[in-house]
């Protein structure tokens, strides 16, 4: 029997009022750097490399803020970090913006059983390990906070001097000492290749949770998000994972202090004194170290994703990967994150929602940290809150080939300004730095430009070693992006 165009109306909106309502699988990894296989990166991340296979991996996908707290509490709430009023790891966004409906909290207020496991908001890492952090108790239902090993063993890592980079430091030949049990681990270069197995460690205790959910027989739909915690410094593994990368194949970054001669004083203040002043060794260990916690985290997760679809629940649930930042190891003779350098503010982003056509795509487009919120809702059919000031994905998703024409702003703030060892006054000027990137440039203004601009050609220059901000054959890029960054920062 043939139906009429007005019972196949019907019959789509009764299929469509019977298809049930997909999940969401959020998997956030600390401190993680684009550096998998699939990124054409060293570390070994077979699991990562899969989900970017069935999903749509976005190569130019940036964070906000590349520092923990501001840029997940900018991710989790679609908000920029200027509108949170979040610059650092100890502010909450509550205390400035109360009534605001987040990402988990939209779905919890939807009818979703909703619940966190691990690092979502801010902890600080390792101390905060097992405790709540700076959560937020109106984003979930249900929370987990595991605690490994890796929290008992500190007394084992080794880490850098304490506060390696600094004058005093320097002046006392500490640059680069490796210490054990100096218990400054969470902002220092700090490592351990562990005794014991995965299922000791935190993040292990984390993959072991999550599949408990995932085994969970319920009538609901669920938004599950798991906050892994490596590779954020202690770079803390089993030792099997070290040795994936033997340290005499670990490639260092060259020579840094040409380039670090043509940028702004300021732009290099997170690693003030070139690689912390390590050896070439120390740099190999470190680096080893990163890689081998990476490969770990992977492995986490790839038990997660296989217990997923061991419960058939793969067909139904909309998978997001990401990490809060980039990480730095050795780019211009930096470390670590909170610099506004592409390896500093590039992010993985991966996601794979089931039976898009564009799976197994990946797209050059740029897209934000903050578009995250409105592109899970928009795939669940969701409004988010009004205030959120990302945009949905969902055409790139769609066609990751699609017209775009969007940018990405990343900011940072080092602190105040010093003169003499002293502030300048009792509000002294602090130093700002504002970047955006395009698909083909990053130009970046330190304190709209009384510090330092900046200006790098990725289509020639990717590792950002030359800058053209005084080039007058640029004049034109500078004057047009110069204005796409006010539109970013109004």
């Amino acid at each position: 029997m043939r139906l009429t165009p007005a019972a196949l109306l019907i019959f789509s909106c009764l299929t469509a009022l019977a298809a049930p309502r997909k999940n969401v699988l959020l998997l956030v990894s600390d401190d993680c750097g684009a550096r998998m296989g699939t990124y054409g990166g060293p570390a070994l991340t077979p699991n990562i490399d899969a989900l970017a296979r069935t999903g749509v991996r976005f190569d130019r996908a940036y964070c906000q803020y590349a520092l923990c707290n501001p840029s997940r509490t900018s991710f989790l709430t679609g908000l920029r970090p200027d509108t949170t009023g979040v610059y650092d790891n100890a502010k909450e966004f509550r205390k400035v913006i109360p009534d605001m409906v987040t990402m988990p909290q939209l779905f919890k207020n939807n009818g979703y059983s909703v619940a966190r496991i691990g690092k979502l908001y801010h902890y600080g890492v390792p101390k905060e390990i097992g405790t709540d952090g700076l959560d937020d108790p109106q984003s979930w239902e249900k929370v987990w906070n595991p605690r490994g090993r890796d929290c008992d063993d500190e007394d084992k890592i080794f880490s850098i001097g304490v506060g390696a980079g600094s004058s005093a430091d320097k002046a006392k030949g500490n640059m680069g000492q490796i210490l054990v049990g100096s218990g400054n681990y969470g902002g220092t270069l700090s490592w351990l290749a562990a005794d014991g197995t995965d299922a000791e460690q935190t993040d292990g205790k984390i993959a072991a949770q999550a599949i408990s959910f995932l085994q969970q027989k319920r009538s609901q739909p669920f938004f599950l998000a798991v906050g892994f915690f490596r590779p954020h410094t202690p770079y803390v593994a089993p030792k099997s994972y070290f040795r994936n990368y033997p340290k005499d194949k670990v490639e260092l970054v060259p020579d840094p202090s040409a380039d670090r001669a043509s940028k702004p004083q300021v732009a290099l203040s997170n690693t003030a004194v070139a690689n912390y002043g390590m050896t070439e060794d120390t740099q190999r260990t470190a680096k080893q170290a990163y890689l081998a916690s990476m490969t770990f985290m992977d492995t986490q997760f790839g038990l997660v994703l296989a217990e997923l679809k061991r419960q058939g629940l793969d067909q139904n649930t909309v998978v997001v990967f990401i990490s809060d930042h980039g990480y730095n190891l050795g780019e211009h003779g930096l470390w670590q994150k909170r610099s506004l350098y592409e390896d500093s503010a590039r992010v993985p982003l991966i996601i794979r929602d089931p039976g898009n056509p564009a799976n197994g795509h990946s797209t050059k487009r740029v897209a934000e940290l903050v578009d995250l919120y409105p592109t899970v809702a928009d795939l669940c059919d969701l409004t988010p809150d009004k205030r959120a000031q990302g945009k949905s994905l969902r055409p790139l998703l769609a066609n990751p080939e699609s017209v775009w024409s969007h940018a990405a702003y990343t900011q940072v703030d080092f602190g105040a300004i010093n003169a003499g060892g002293k502030k300048k006054a009792a509000t002294p000027e602090r130093k700002v730095g504002r970047s955006v990137r395009t698909e083909r440039y990053r130009y970046t203004e330190w304190n709209e430009g009384r510090l330092g601009v900046e200006l790098y050609d990725h289509d020639a220059d990717p590792k950002e070693l030359k800058n053209l901000a005084a080039d007058p054959a640029y004049a034109s890029i500078v004057s047009s992006l110069k204005a796409t960054l006010a539109k970013g920062t109004n």
